[in-house]
């Protein structure tokens, strides 16, 4: 069935203001991103408005160079603003260079006047689409904020062959035209509508679902995270420590879990307010991920424990990332009330074997020489294997931290 030209401008002046309204009415469920949202909106709205003006531009401004015109600044100025929206998810904008192209445009339009208007209408126009939609593209593919996902790549496939499509009307379709003659403009008229309507619907669509996907990360994210100290909490340590550990087991590489546990905390909230506390918290934080590289999978368990699981870390190497932990947490100087104060650190530290192959028997085992190490006064490290090879508590190898001053 052949749809003719004017029922396919007028369902795509349709999808365009109705996604619009829908990109509009979503700013509200996402305040991060409202004003990218309302900024698509505006985009989708305008080139909407834009193909009205060309479907009717005969009998709104009449058969002279104004109905081409407008409705062609129009529209690109729709892909301007869908192109500036887009920029603003990565913090930039394109407001020189979008009011440079139009008035570029602006000035062809003008220059040229009826004589070439045909040519500037079927094909220049198409060429600063074509690099509108180029850019927009471009612009999706650096969005470092949203997942690389399936709706992502359907948004840049989709911008990215739009600019092809135009890019070869600008500069193919002329040639074409010289070989087949003016009958090949009626069927590429025909072809841009069709892949035109597509466009409406399937970016719009696409760009709403990566924003939703962008917040359904971050609630994920804040679901795996520690509301304090930004670290993950329990739930991430589980899912995420498990996989790394079998991982490990597959590419025979070596793995340490480092279990800490703050000295003497309930006194730093007893005395100096919880307030303190959570400062200490949060500083303690800071050290470990200061001392661990990004491939570490820090959580912070429950009140005043922490654990650091480092993949392809031996124990040697783990307990000189402990001792940089607990080395530079003692020389933190805390206040409260006018008070200076020091925090120390009980480590310790469990390697996969035969008796704590999963992440729950390693945890066990680094929760073993953590206590040890808080039975002997804290602020020190102990390696599980090293009391469960002797056999005998008062063999230890363990190794004293600096001392650092205790809360009284």
């Amino acid at each position: 069935m052949k749809v003719d030209l004017a029922t396919l401008y007028l369902l795509a002046i349709g999808t365009l203001w109705a996604s619009s309204a829908m990109t509009y009415w979503e700013h509200i469920s996402h305040p991060k991103r409202s004003k990218e949202l309302r900024a698509l909106a505006a985009g989708y709205a305008t080139l909407g408005g834009g193909c009205a003006i060309a479907a009717f531009r005969h009998e709104l401004l009449g058969t002279g160079v104004a109905g081409p015109a407008v409705s062609n600044l129009v529209i690109l100025g729709g892909y301007l603003l869908v192109l500036h929206a887009v920029a603003m998810f990565n913090g930039r904008r394109h407001v020189k260079s979008s009011s440079g192209l139009l008035l570029l445009m602006s000035l062809t339009w003008a220059a040229t006047g009826t004589r070439w208007q045909a040519a500037v209408w079927l094909y220049v126009s198409a060429a600063p689409i074509a690099l509108a939609s180029a850019m927009t593209a471009r612009e999706l593919m650096r969005i470092d904020a949203i997942p690389a996902a399936q709706s992502r790549r359907v948004a840049v496939a989709v911008t990215g062959i739009h600019a092809l499509f135009y890019a070869a009307r600008a500069f193919v379709l002329p040639w074409i035209v010289s070989i087949f003659g003016v009958r090949v403009l009626s069927i590429s008229s025909d072809i841009t509508m069709y892949e035109g309507v597509l466009y409406s619907v399937i970016l719009p669509m696409t760009l709403l679902r990566l924003t939703r996907e962008e917040v359904h990360s971050e609630l994920l994210k804040e679901s795996r995270s520690d509301y304090l100290t930004r670290l993950g909490n329990r739930r991430l340590f589980f899912e995420e420590g498990e996989r790394i550990i079998n991982d490990c087991a597959i590419d025979c590489r070596p793995a340490a879990l480092l279990a800490f546990d703050l000295d003497r905390f309930k006194k730093i909230n007893d005395r100096y307010g919880h307030k303190a506390g959570d400062e200490v918290l949060k500083s303690f934080a800071d050290t470990v991920r200061a001392a661990t590289n990004t491939n570490a999978i820090l959580a912070r368990i429950g009140g005043e424990e922490f654990a650091a699981l480092l993949p392809g870390y031996d124990s040697y190497s783990a307990k000189l990332v402990a001792e940089t932990v607990a080395n530079r947490f003692a020389a933190i100087s805390h206040s409260a009330d006018g008070d200076r104060f020091h925090a120390t650190v009980s480590i310790g530290l469990a390697v996969p074997g035969p008796e704590a192959s999963s992440l729950s028997d390693l945890l066990s085992a680094a929760d073993q020489a953590l206590y040890r190490a808080k039975s002997l006064g804290g602020n020190r490290l102990i390696q599980h294997v090293d009391f469960q090879e002797s056999g005998d508590a008062t063999q230890y190898r363990r190794e004293r931290l600096e001392p650092s001053r205790d809360v009284s």
